[in-house]
């Protein structure tokens, strides 16, 4: 047996039209319930604890400029999931993020510097103290010697210094080659 339905006559362009649009809005609010974007925690999560780090890495002291710009985006990320706009908060959480490595390899950066500053001092100071030493210790051997050869009856010896050289009024250029030759000098001052 076979079963034909005919439509309602009256009702039936009515009922049509509403249950093509209550088909219509069902498939819209799935649709747009398949299309919302879900909360970022994992992104506020990753930018939380880059600050975190930032901080422990000396950000505060070496990067503040940048360490106040990724907390004001994470703040403003916070403000954005609560008001349920996802996808802006996600996009401040990725931005808070990235300000906060950049301001953890900046304090990473100012923390070595000032470790190359506090060494290179040290290494001056340790110059200056061996130089010091190396001198005393010159003292101590010269007066050694002194003591020696005054205990030897010999006179102490003096260190040798250069020879000093001609005054220029001494140095007449000679004739025959275009040079200098020294004169020798009239009256007795010790000359050489």
């Amino acid at each position: 047996m076979v079963h034909i339905f005919s439509p309602l006559n009256g009702r039936s362009k009515g009922v049509r039209k509403a249950v093509s649009t209550l088909i219509l809005g069902l498939v819209l609010a799935s649709l747009g319930g398949c299309a919302s974007v879900p909360p970022p925690d994992g992104a506020m999560n990753q930018a939380q604890t880059q600050l975190r780090a930032a901080r422990d890495a000396g950000a505060a002291d070496y990067a503040p400029v940048d360490l106040d710009f990724a907390q004001n985006k994470f703040q403003q990320a916070q403000s954005a999931m609560a008001s349920r706009k996802y996808e802006d908060a996600a996009v401040l959480a990725e931005e808070a993020q990235a300000d906060a490595e950049l301001a953890r390899a900046k304090a990473r950066l100012g923390a070595a510097r000032a470790q190359i500053q506090n060494k290179s001092q040290a290494n001056r100071d340790l110059r200056e103290q061996i130089d010091q030493a190396l001198a005393s210790h010159e003292a101590q051997q010269q007066q050694l010697q002194q003591q020696q050869q005054s205990q030897d009856g010999l006179p102490a010896q003096q260190p040798t210094t250069d020879m000093p050289a001609p005054s220029s009024s001494m140095l007449q250029p000679a004739p025959q080659d275009g040079g200098f030759q020294t004169l020798p000098q009239t009256n007795d001052q010790g000359g050489h």
